[in-house]
């Protein structure tokens, strides 16, 4: 059984996958008061582990289906501690997942509903075993970043044990995703790709996990999937340098350092030489700026990957105002 975060967590749909079996879901304010307690306890037992970086404790509490994978969950672990230095855990949701009725692996989906059934939040997991497991998600008080945990607990049995972690920050430059979402939605009829990527940092910083929807993403889905001459129809895209011309395969956001940047993956000339190959990339940069201004103007920095014979090569990552 392997629950590493990247192999069995899949992003949510909007439909039903073909493969999903039955399962069940039980949102935090419906648990019972033992259950609510003991996940309570645990979630924040290890989101605060995450917090102090204590990678003992949270190896102890790894499921031990997971231990050949502890290097890539302790990477996700260490990559947190930015984002939520300096804050303390206060617990946002709980979701307990029964899916012990199936008998293999199976991309599985819970519907998640409060109490009166006026809201539901979707979770799919992609070869998920049979079993119970639980979603905590929980926010970094106080951190410069505004932090935000998303923890994956499995029963084993006895305990529920440590099955995979994830964390985003809730800030780029001191706005959150309602900030973003907000700018997306003035931009929408005026600078389609400024909107377009905010409408990405939106969805990144509302929520800490990637296979969770809820009906106020599927609406942010909804806007943005409506605007006219948005950059998705755009690629690959031509760009003119002098008499160069480079093809542009892709532009996405690019969260790494902590900020709204967006990285550009264009197909290069194949220099090799890392002075050639960084007058290159600025030039691709350059070209891109001046053709969609307002990136320049909306995001912090771009960051350049060439590919040549299908291998991607990041080469530069440049502030805004470092690009001619």
């Amino acid at each position: 059984m392997r629950l590493r975060w990247n192999v069995w967590a899949l992003a949510a749909t909007m439909c039903v996958p073909a493969a999903s079996r039955a399962a069940t879901c039980t949102a935090q304010a419906e648990l019972s008061p033992q259950d609510r307690a003991v996940l309570a306890d645990t979630g924040g037992r290890l989101a605060q582990a995450v917090v102090q970086q204590d990678t003992t404790l949270l190896q102890a509490a790894l499921l031990p289906a997971e231990s050949a994978d502890w290097s890539n969950i302790q990477g996700a672990i260490e990559q947190a501690a930015p984002v939520v230095k300096g804050g303390q855990i206060q617990l946002r949701s709980i979701y307990l997942l029964d899916a012990a009725n199936g008998t293999a692996p199976a991309e599985t989906q819970f519907f998640c509903s409060n109490g009166s059934g006026t809201m539901t939040v979707t979770i799919t997991m992609h070869a998920l075993p049979p079993g119970r497991y639980a979603v905590v998600i929980a926010d970094a008080v106080g951190a410069p970043l505004a932090g935000q945990l998303g923890l994956i607990l499995a029963w084993d049995g006895s305990a529920w044990r440590l099955g995979g972690v994830s964390a985003h920050q809730g800030f780029f430059d001191g706005h959150d995703g309602i900030w973003y979402w907000s700018r997306a939605r003035g931009f929408a009829t005026v600078d389609p790709w400024s909107a377009w990527y905010s409408y990405e940092a939106a969805r990144y910083l509302l929520i800490p996990v990637d296979f969770l929807t809820s009906p106020n993403l599927e609406k942010l889905q909804q806007e943005q999937a409506q605007i006219q001459g948005a950059p998705t129809g755009a690629f690959p895209l031509s760009l003119t340098v002098g008499d160069r011309k480079w093809k542009v395969d892709a532009v996405h956001l690019e969260p790494t350092l902590n900020q709204a940047d967006l990285a550009v993956v264009f197909e290069s000339a194949g220099v090799t030489d890392p002075a050639a190959q960084r007058t290159e990339a600025i030039a691709v940069l350059s070209a891109l700026l001046k053709a969609q201004p307002g990136l320049r103007a909306n995001f912090h920095g771009l960051w350049a990957i060439a590919t040549k014979d299908n291998k991607r090569t990041p080469v530069i990552e440049l502030p805004m105002g470092q690009i001619p």
